[in-house]
């Protein structure tokens, strides 16, 4: 399962990068889709794509603050059910599946990568055990 996880956060922070990056650089007119949206929103947009991107990999690959990981990819998430959401405005039903799979990437990505602190070899509570466990009665 961590190999799969690693492989879909390479892949999703290649593509976010790439697109967060081109709507920083490209001119706004060029950023022009079927619904006008305004050129600060697009760049805030672009921003966050990148910052997600990088924070699909570089906790794990640098170990430092790894639960970030899963939050970038909880925030792509968003961003993609709004893309879908734009999507499905603006007519297109076949172009809105493309974010809705990239958002559901993302979030096998954040389930993937949580670790609740009550799954972490916390204890159980009294009283319950394990099935084929005995309970010691004496």
């Amino acid at each position: 399962m961590t190999h799969a996880l690693w492989i879909v956060q390479g892949l999703l922070a290649i593509l976010f990068v790439f697109a967060g990056g081109m709507k920083l650089v490209l001119p706004l007119e060029q950023l022009a889709g079927p619904i006008p949206l305004p050129g600060a929103f697009l760049r805030f947009i672009g921003v966050a794509e990148l910052l997600g991107g990088l924070g699909l990999v570089l906790p794990g690959l640098l170990r430092i603050r790894p639960g970030l990981t899963p939050l970038a990819a909880a925030g792509l998430v968003i961003i993609m059910f709004g893309a879908t959401v734009l999507g499905l405005v603006a007519g297109d039903v076949a172009m809105a599946l493309i974010p809705l799979a990239v958002g559901m990437l993302a979030g096998f990505v954040a389930y993937g990568r949580w670790r609740p602190a009550s799954h972490r070899g916390s204890p159980q509570p009294p009283g319950l055990h394990r099935a084929g466990q005995v309970r010691d009665r004496s």
